[in-house]
Formats: structure tokens, C-alpha cells, sequence
């Protein structure tokens, strides 16, 4: 069961081809899955499958790796067949090092994107799908989602260097070192004892760092990157000082709630008006949305369509009810379509200060947003709108 001199044990050989299988498996379920059409209520349950799949073994993987290295530092470590050959066997020790790292780092990467994220392709197990200390944010998600990519391109090189290293013992120098690793016994050469240098690890750390530091920047160059239509200031009686346009959706039976970062408000109100109290003309930058792991394809062709209709506009009277609340009942226009829309909103007055907060519902077919979802099984059809704002009366600076 244990390592010696000679061999790995039952133990490490389990461990070392349950996580070769786990990692045979999850990088091209990986790359399917990302390039998987999204496009139809099949494509999306076959997507998210696949994701589900890629990710619950990533977690597998994870905890596979860290038993084995527990497992490892209590056991005698063979040495290499060639010892005299000082440059292949530090840069053997240094690959295996930054394959145990990338073994743990890629998963948990994967799996902090997966916590900060919301409503899509969940791990397959009963624990949750949350972390301590792990917000459900878009930019927390955006920023491991890129160390997560790069890292796993580190594990890849890793694990191809691995191999190569192995066959070149067994078809080149045919020496024991892959059968050592194979189940079974087999007269194996007994080698010095080796003790692994210093440096190994510490190549392998600067390594992984350099990876996730990568990870990061891409993270940060790719948010830089995503744009959405300016929009200009515009003149208003009353000025939007802070507030919060947000949408919610139901996807996969998860509620996955986003904002726009972008969107104009020219108001007009009269607090002692009994009834018409005055107009609201808002617009939104579509491309402004953050909505968790599904931004772009949100952006996309069959949903909001931002190439064609990049923002979107609602105009209405304010309307004064019989009970002292408000209404603005107006027009949206949304992906060229327009219609009705009415949004209640509480209103509180304090002097020249006025805060409101208002929501409603919205079928989102109504703007022809994903037609090809024809069920609420994917995404649902209800999204609510909410919105929240306090603006200052006077001119703008």
C-alpha cells in the first residue's frame, strides 16, 4: 500500500490514474462545453449539462489532489532512475510540482467563479452551490473565471510535459520509470534515496503565480474591453443624484439579477400637482448590463440584440393616484418594439429631495427576447424591473 525506494504503492498508483482519467475527461468536456451552441431549449439543457458535468468533476479533481499530496508527504518519494542527469531531473521535479499546483489551483479557480456567479449549469452535489466569503459578484466571477483560464492552460502544458517525460523514460531510455507506476509487481532497480531540491517548488509557485497574475490582467483587459453605447447628458428639471436600474430573471430556476451601468433620466415634476404631476424619458444603454455568468450571451442576436438596438427608451406621464402614490404610464421601447408599460413607484419628498422606488413585471416576449426559448424551463418568461433613484431639484451642473 505504502511507497518505497523501489515503487509507488497501491495507494499513490491509485491516486496518480484516478486523476489522470478525471483530467482526460474534464478538458475536452471543457472546450465542448464552451463551444456548444446555446441557441434552442436543447442546445441550452445539452450546454448546461455538459458544464455541470465539467464542473462537478472539477471539484472531484480538486479534492482528489489535495489526498494525494496529504497522501504523498508522509511517503518515501523514489528517486529517479538517473540521477547523474542533474538538469532533466530538477526540470522533472519542477513540472511535478507545478502539476500538483495546477491540480488544486485550476479546480478552485473554477469553483470560485462558480460561487460568484448566479443561475447557470449547477455542481452536481447536495452542499450548495455558494462559498464563505465568495459574493455573488460579476466582477469577483470575471476575475477568477480568467485565472481559471489561464491556469487551466498551465495544467495542460503540465500534464503534456508529464506525459512526455514518461514516454520518453519508457520508449527512449526504457528504463522502470513508467512500470514503477503501473499496478502489478515488477522487478524494479533499487535507486538512491532522492531528496527534492529547493528550488523545484519554489519554480513551480513563481509559476502559478505568473498564471493567475496573467488571469488577472486578462480579467481586467477583458472589462475594459466591454462597451456599450454612450449616452449623453440630458437636460432636467429635477437631477439624478444616485439610483439603480435592475432587471431579474429566472434561469434554470435560479433568480439571476443584473444592472445597468448606464442610463439617463430627464424629469419634470410638480409635488403640488393633483393629477398629471409630469413626464419621465428614460434611456437605457443595453450594453451597460451585468448579468452575472450570462452577460454576453444576453448581448447576443436572439436577446437584447445590442449590435441593432443598443439602447432603449421609456417615456411617460407622472401620474398622481386617489391614495397619494404614483404612476408613470407610458411606452417602452425595447429591440424596436414598443408597449405599454406601467411602473409604480413610492415617492418621498424632502424639500428640494425626492427618492423613489418602483417596480413591475415585463414578459420579456413581448420584445422578442429569446424567441428560440419557447419554454420557461431555460429562462423564464416573467422579468421584473426595478428601479430606484433620488434626484435634486434644479439645473444640472
Amino acid at each position: 500500500m505504502s511507497d518505497s525506494v523501489r515503487a509507488y504503492g497501491a495507494v499513490t498508483k491509485s491516486f496518480h490514474w484516478i486523476t489522470a482519467a478525471l483530467i482526460l475527461a474534464i478538458i475536452p468536456l471543457g472546450l465542448v462545453a464552451a463551444d456548444w451552441p446555446a441557441d434552442t431549449d436543447a442546445a441550452l439543457s445539452i450546454k448546461t449539462t455538459l458544464f455541470s458535468i465539467h464542473k462537478t468533476l472539477g471539484v472531484t479533481v480538486f479534492f482528489v489532489a489535495l489526498l494525494r499530496i496529504v497522501w504523498a508527504l508522509g511517503q518515501q518519494k523514489p528517486g529517479p532512475m538517473h540521477p547523474e542527469r542533474k538538469s532533466e531531473t530538477l526540470l522533472a521535479e519542477i513540472v511535478h510540482w507545478v502539476l500538483y499546483g495546477s491540480l488544486v489551483a485550476a479546480p478552485l479557480t473554477g469553483w470560485l467563479h462558480h460561487a460568484a456567479s448566479t443561475g447557470f449549469a449547477p455542481i452536481w452535489w447536495p452542499f450548495g452551490q455558494s462559498l464563505p466569503f465568495v459574493p455573488k459578484d460579476p466582477d469577483v466571477a470575471h476575475l477568477f473565471g480568467g485565472m481559471h483560464w489561464v491556469l487551466t492552460k498551465v495544467m495542460v502544458a503540465a500534464v503534456v510535459l508529464h506525459v512526455a517525460g514518461a514516454l520518453k523514460h519508457h520508449l527512449i531510455d526504457k528504463d522502470a520509470t513508467l512500470r514503477r507506476m503501473w499496478f502489478g509487481t515488477v522487478a524494479l532497480p533499487r535507486v538512491p534515496h532522492h531528496r527534492t531540491p529547493v528550488i523545484a517548488p519554489v519554480l513551480a509557485v513563481v509559476v502559478l503565480m505568473a498564471g493567475a497574475g496573467t488571469g488577472v490582467a486578462l480579467s481586467v483587459t477583458g472589462s475594459d474591453q466591454q462597451t456599450a453605447a454612450a449616452l449623453e447628458q440630458v437636460a432636467s428639471d429635477w437631477t439624478v443624484q444616485d439610483g439603480n436600474v435592475s432587471i431579474t430573471v429566472i434561469q434554470m430556476g435560479s433568480e439571476v439579477t443584473g444592472q445597468f451601468a448606464d442610463w439617463t433620466a430627464s424629469i419634470s415634476f410638480d409635488p403640488q400637482a393633483e393629477a398629471e404631476a409630469g413626464t419621465v424619458d428614460v434611456t437605457v444603454a443595453i450594453g451597460s448590463l451585468s448579468l452575472g455568468s450570462v452577460t454576453d450571451q444576453a448581448m447576443g442576436a436572439d436577446f437584447f440584440n445590442t449590435d441593432a438596438f443598443p439602447t432603449a427608451s421609456f417615456s411617460a406621464p407622472i401620474l398622481r393616484q386617489d391614495d397619494g402614490s404614483y404612476i408613470a404610464d407610458g411606452t417602452l421601447t425595447l429591440k424596436g418594439t414598443q408597449a405599454p408599460v406601467t411602473l409604480p413607484f413610492d415617492l418621498v419628498l424632502d424639500g428640494d429631495t425626492a427618492t423613489a422606488s418602483g417596480q413591475t413585471s415585463l414578459n420579456r416576449q413581448t420584445f422578442g427576447i429569446g424567441e428560440s426559448m419557447t419554454t420557461s424551463d431555460n429562462l423564464g418568461f416573467d422579468v421584473v424591473l426595478d428601479v430606484t433613484l433620488t434626484a435634486t431639484r434644479g439645473a444640472q451642473d
